[in-house]
């Protein structure tokens, strides 16, 4: 959530044939920000360990909340279930 573009975000695990499971992003933008799945990947480069960046990022307009204000992720896990993850 440190991109400047990015209001919200989340990380869940996807299934993945070689690897288990490997991370999705989540995220809602900022409003009236553009930014692209491309520019979100890049930004993580140097930033973390490289089999910790997220394989796909996925745009919603708004995150599944609890009472609490926590993200929902099992709802998104339950959303995004059958997303093509890239190989």
């Amino acid at each position: 959530m440190q991109h400047p573009s990015v209001m919200q975000a989340a990380v869940i695990a996807m299934p993945h044939e070689k690897w288990n499971e490997r991370p999705l992003l989540v995220v809602v933008k900022k409003p009236g920000q553009d930014v692209t799945r491309e520019a979100l990947l890049a930004f993580y480069e140097g930033k973390t360990v490289k089999m910790y960046i997220p394989d796909d990022v996925v745009f919603v307009t708004e995150m599944p909340l609890g009472a609490t204000g926590k993200v929902q992720k099992s709802t998104l896990r339950e959303k995004f279930k059958d997303h093509p993850m890239p190989k």
